[in-house]
């Protein structure tokens, strides 16, 4: 056997056994709080992960000295299986910062809770609810009573009901009213979202026969007119939330498109995708298409999110016609996608907030980002950049520049908000990278967008006082974090 071999080998001999490093007195506190079993996890894989090294010859000896039987003496192993520790007990799902200038964003979370939600989701999950109960007749419910009035009254509808995510709803509605029929749409509404969710996908798994009319950019009530006949089961249209067709344009308004369904005897069904149950222009922002709006212009059903920018938890909301919505709920998968009542809870307590509440915006994080004050974001630039020029001395350059946020998540494609955001600029771009990294390996990862060479942190979403205290005080590990990745 050759000697490098055999200094290997023995090296790993002097690894102390689990049990040993069980009981070794800098690993008591975790084992106090976690228990033997993940800590002897950890020991497992911290001494494998150590034999592989000394056997690729990624180690010395140096890594590992004293008596077989005793402590090695390096503080190395106990740091690392500390380090491992940390890393099974950390929560695949973790709270971050989104500083990406993109409000709601989907692979993010979209929108956050209000208080009252949270609340909400707390007794919901703590205690037995009258979910499919009904407390007055003493007898089994419906669980979508539990938010279907403050729908109607916040709609106009005279019906709603609720399943676990928008496209759900598109499903479910085109599955009762239109499977074995033709679904009528327009070119320019063929839309694809989000993980290649695509209307004539989700037509086609409905079982509506696909039948578009007039072209991309221009579709005119007559399109519509030619195209419906016996087999016509009902019209849709898509609202073109994540991108936008300009220039020569034409579209059918939805007051005409219902009176032409109605004229037919076919329901209309208007998908708003992002929803919004508060006139945006109050706000400031940008004006964002109503469902009441839509059931005004004779709409039979009107589907939206209720985690974009209704501000909720994520689910799928239909409102419209009572007949048609009963259709709905008889529907086989009514049952498949119908909403838990984590999800109802929270839906209910947002929907209350635009019931009750004079000014949503206050109430709901999602409303309260997108209507930032302009100066409170430049003031808390200002406020920050000190700090972090401080904390990347000699890793990066800090400055304060506009920036333009967008909504995200399929609203308001086009539309931008003046925001503010720290831009971070290394020598290099494998300096900048690894910085950006380190960013990611903090207690709350930070994430950024990545632009023209410099690492951009837009601060609209930075909206809370907790929440810059919390930015501010781990501002102190990057620099540690990145002499890690080097």
């Amino acid at each position: 056997m050759p000697d490098t071999i055999a200094s290997s080998m023995d090296i790993r001999r002097q690894l102390p056994g689990v049990t040993t490093l069980l009981e070794h007195p800098e690993l008591q506190p975790w084992r106090q709080r976690h228990g033997d079993r993940l800590l002897i996890r950890a020991i497992r894989e911290t001494l494998a992960l150590f034999r592989q090294r000394l056997s690729d010859g990624a180690a010395t000896s140096k890594h590992v000295t004293g008596p077989a039987d005793g402590w090695p003496g390096d503080s190395g192993l106990v740091d690392a299986i500390t380090a491992r520790l940390q890393r099974l007990v950390l929560p695949n799902m973790r709270s971050v910062f989104n500083l990406t200038g993109t409000v709601i964003h989907t692979n993010l979370g979209r929108s956050p809770l209000s208080e009252a939600a949270i609340e909400a989701v707390v007794q919901a999950a703590r205690h037995p609810v009258a979910l499919e109960y009904d407390l007055e007749q003493g007898r089994r419910g419906d669980r979508d009573r539990l938010v279907e009035s403050l729908l109607i009254e916040l709609t106009g509808a005279e019906a709603a009901t609720v399943v676990n995510n928008n496209a759900a709803a598109v499903l479910l509605a085109l599955s009762a009213l239109g499977a074995g029929r033709e679904a009528v749409i327009s070119r320019g509404e063929m839309i694809e979202i989000g993980g290649a969710f695509r209307i004539p996908d989700v037509m086609s798994a409905a079982g509506c026969r696909l039948v578009e009319v007039g072209a991309t950019n221009r579709t005119h009530a007559r399109d519509f007119r030619q195209a419906l006949g016996d087999d016509s089961g009902l019209i849709v249209k898509a609202h073109t939330s994540n991108y936008a067709i300009t220039g020569f344009t034409s579209s059918v308004p939805e007051h005409e498109l219902a009176a032409i369904a109605h004229d037919h005897g076919i329901p209309f069904m208007v998908d708003l995708g992002s929803g919004a149950l508060t006139d945006f222009r109050a706000l400031g922002l940008p004006h964002e298409s109503l469902p009441a709006e839509a059931i005004a212009a004779g709409a039979d059903l009107v589907t939206f999110s209720g985690d974009k920018l209704l501000g909720g938890p994520q689910a799928g909301i239909v409102v419209g016609r009572r007949e048609l919505i009963a259709r709905l709920k008889q529907h086989p998968l009514k049952r498949a996608l119908r909403c838990d009542k984590l999800t109802l809870a929270a839906l209910e307590a947002t929907l209350r907030c635009y019931r009750d509440s004079d000014s949503p915006a206050l109430a709901l994080p999602a409303l309260a980002m997108l209507s930032r004050d302009l100066d409170a974001i430049v003031e808390q630039g200002k406020r920050l950049q000190p700090t972090l020029e401080a904390a990347l001395d000699g890793l990066a350059g800090v400055s304060c520049e506009d920036c333009r946020s967008q909504l995200g998540s399929g609203s308001l494609p086009v539309d931008r908000l003046d925001s503010r955001a720290l831009v971070l600029r290394c020598r290099s771009g494998r300096e900048l990278s690894r910085l950006e990294r380190a960013l990611r390996t903090l207690a709350r990862p930070v994430i950024g967008r990545v632009h023209d060479g410099a690492l951009w942190l837009d601060l609209r979403c930075l909206a809370t006082e907790a929440d810059e205290r919390q930015f501010v005080e781990q501002l102190g590990d990057i620099r540690q974090r990145c002499s890690e990745l080097a």
